[in-house]
């Protein structure tokens, strides 16, 4: 280049072009950083779009030096660049025809290979797919180190070879390299040597355009450029570069919008068929976004090519190279991660019995802490590619005072939750350990609510301590927090009054050991079993099932069924005929009957009041039954059972409402005769009374003989 005049005027101005504005910009570049954000905002985007315009112009520069093969230089270039493509064809010739016979004697070993990988488990094929690889590797170094001797000893002189056939010789490795590594994943002749889940149509398809861009660019990249820049011009190979550079990402681009239903459509068929959750959504987003990313990986590709013409080649193999490392990485940690998440946690038996309810807080928490993992490592993949690809310099920072303070107090915030959770998880085992009635003592009821509160208590004092110290660890002042907090508190207890009276009547409550869980109370009107019991609150499930919150701040009174010792009072009704004495007996017979299968609930003989009533129609006799707390209503129901059959044995009335006809009395004290209307049957005569009675579908009438001066009845 130095040699032709032309060339070297125009490389002394492009010199001279470059390292003008270098000069101009170097006081400017000298001066102090700025300190505020919008100032670094507005020196970050001034340097990315001079950069971006830097690029463009050196790409129309690069463009334009294609118009040097129109001088006269160029027409000489032209000419040395034909005389040495003639001399390469031999050798390319040799190349090729040795690479093409080769694999023509191994196609039948191929086709063995595909018969025996069919037949075959997955170990076999795995075998079988290997042995493919290394049998399609050998052949493309067979033809390679066939050409490098055919270009050693058959063209020019023996034992030297042209720089050239060099160029050439290291392309075809290259790309054949490359197209192995294609035909391992697609194998487009042979379906069962084939790694990925294509079809027959989609694997030649895709082999096929995937073939031909790699020899495209390989070649016109490793041979053709360096061959250009040797016998024609740097600027003529630098233009020439960029034109294929270009010309390779447009075909790229083409074939990705081509098919971009048919690849999304299959990656979400694919992911749905995924057990997960955030798997099947993850495929799913992937479906509608990869021709995006696929393009801006071509494009990535286009501007290192152009911006870095040296090391082009070296830095797209390592950047893509780390980049399918890390997505595999984090792809198989992710996989990991999830079939942990799905699975969940199994503890033994005996950690089961005694603590009932830590598998299950495990298998809350655990995968909760796993979905955080899942996306930490997300992020990190992301900032392995970009490192990669040194769009960010993760690595610099991190050995920065302000990147590993961050890191230093992320690391403490994680270990402040961790440990926060693993002392929750500690004072829930212990309550649930002491409310587990199999193993220890027995709790009473007293012990389960105030263990249930405790619990309560131990959560949000460990949640906002937790909250707490992890911010304070990620460096947030946590000063005017708590005071903002006991502002707020302030606030709330002015504001709620309601609430306050709440806390602190059910405080009361506790403490005057009222309620307890599984009691049945009555409060504000309500009667229920207790359920559910907070420092504010009641919550009751009433007999029919409803259930009740009942604030304790609309409480005045409670009603506990089950304290100490019940009563069952028995209130029997017998007809006035009967005799009280008698039927005192029968109810001591009838709670005997009851001991038999109700003795354990009972405590005490059966206390007999005597006649409590004398009601409109019947006598009321009263007794009362001792018995444990909350067992009166059962003890009842069965006591009223005994009575109702002791009474039938006997032949004791258990009157229903009886109607008394008072028909008055005259001055003598006799009361008039009740008037009777009898209908006559001129066929059959008269009617009796009774007759007449059971024809009306009624009990016949009789008249009250034994008091006949009080009226008829």
């Amino acid at each position: 280049m130095l040699e032709d005049p032309a060339a070297r005027d125009a490389l002394i101005a492009v010199l001279r072009q470059n390292l003008a504005p270098a000069d101009a910009a170097a006081p400017e570049a000298a001066a102090p950083e700025a300190g505020s954000l919008a100032q670094r905002v507005g020196v970050y985007t001034k340097e990315a779009a001079e950069t971006a315009s830097d690029f463009v112009v050196q790409v129309v520069r690069s463009l334009s030096g294609l118009s040097g093969l129109m001088s006269d230089a160029g027409g000489a270039g032209l000419q040395r660049l034909g005389e040495a493509l003639l001399r390469l064809a031999l050798v390319a010739g040799a190349t090729i025809g040795a690479l093409f016979l080769l694999r023509w004697s191994a196609r039948p070993f191929y086709r063995s290979l595909d018969r025996r990988a069919a037949r075959s488990g997955l170990a076999g094929r795995a075998i079988a797919i290997t042995v493919a690889l290394l049998v399609d590797a050998a052949t493309v170094l067979l033809a390679w180190g066939g050409g490098y001797a055919f270009a050693l000893l058959a063209v020019g002189d023996v034992g030297q070879m042209r720089l050239q056939s060099a160029y050439f010789l290291n392309a075809f490795l290259f790309v054949e390299a490359i197209k192995v590594g294609l035909r391992l994943l697609l194998a487009p002749r042979h379906a069962h040597l084939r790694v990925l889940p294509f079809s027959d149509l989609s694997a030649n398809y895709w082999h096929f355009w995937a073939a031909r861009l790699v020899g495209f660019a390989g070649y016109g990249i490793l041979f053709f450029v360096p061959l250009v820049n040797t016998t024609v011009s740097v600027f003529v190979g630098r233009g020439l570069r960029v034109l294929v550079v270009l010309t390779a990402a447009m075909m790229a681009v083409v074939v990705i919008l081509q098919n971009k239903t048919s690849v999304a459509r299959s990656i979400k068929e694919y992911g749905a068929g995924l057990s997960g959750l955030s798997a099947r959504r993850g495929f799913y987003v992937l479906g509608s976004l990869w021709h995006i990313l696929a393009i801006l990986y071509v494009a990535a590709l286009f501007v290192i090519a152009v911006s870095r013409p040296g090391r082009a080649l070296e830095f797209m193999l390592a950047s893509t190279v780390q980049s399918l490392l890390t997505v595999a990485a984090g792809m198989l940690v992710i996989a990991v991660i999830s079939r942990a998440i799905t699975g969940g946690m199994r503890l033994p038996e005996d950690i089961r019995a005694r603590l009932p309810l830590l598998e299950v807080q495990l298998n809350r928490f655990v995968p909760t802490i796993l979905k955080v993992v899942r996306t930490t490592v997300l992020v990190a993949v992301v900032l392995g590619i970009l490192q990669a690809w040194e769009l960010v310099d993760v690595a610099g920072w991190m050995e920065t005072d302000s990147g590993a303070r961050f890191l230093a107090g992320l690391f403490g915030a994680i270990l402040t939750v961790l440990v926060a959770l693993g002392i929750w998880l500690v004072v829930s085992s212990w309550i649930d350990y002491r409310l587990n009635p199999s193993f220890g003592t027995v709790p009473t009821a007293r012990e389960r609510t105030l263990l249930a509160l405790f619990r309560n208590a131990a959560l949000i004092t460990v949640v906002v301590a937790g909250l707490m110290m992890a911010l304070s660890e990620l460096g947030v002042n946590i000063g005017p927090l708590l005071a903002g907090a006991g502002v707020v508190g302030l606030a709330i207890g002015f504001g709620a009054q309601k609430l306050v009276q709440d806390i602190i009547t059910g405080v009361f409550i506790q403490f005057e050991n009222a309620i307890n869980e599984g009691d049945v109370v009555t409060v504000g009107g309500i009667t229920g079993t207790v359920e559910r019991l907070t420092i504010r609150s009641v919550g009751l499930r009433s007999v029919d099932g409803i259930y009740h919150i009942v604030p304790f701040s609309s409480v005045d009174a409670v009603s506990n069924f089950m304290r100490g010792f019940s009563y069952h009072v028995a209130d029997i009704g017998v007809a006035y005929r009967e005799d009280v004495k008698e039927v005192k007996r029968l109810m001591e017979v009838a709670f005997e009957r009851l001991k038999e299968e109700q003795g354990a609930n009972l405590i005490g003989p059966m206390e007999m009041f005597g006649v409590q009533e004398l009601g409109d129609s019947a006598v009321v006799v009263r007794s009362r039954l001792k018995t444990l707390p909350g067992k009166q209503w059962a003890v009842g129901r069965a006591y009223n059972e005994r009575v109702k059959e002791v009474f039938d044995e006997a032949g004791i009335e258990i009157p229903y409402p009886h109607l008394t006809l008072y028909m008055g009395e005259d001055k003598a004290g006799n009361a008039p005769p009740l008037r009777i209307r009898r209908d006559r049957d001129p066929a059959a005569g008269p009617l009796s009374a009774r007759t007449h009675s059971r024809a009306m579908n009624c009990p016949p009438f009789r008249p009250d003989t034994r008091r006949k001066q009080e009226g008829s009845r």
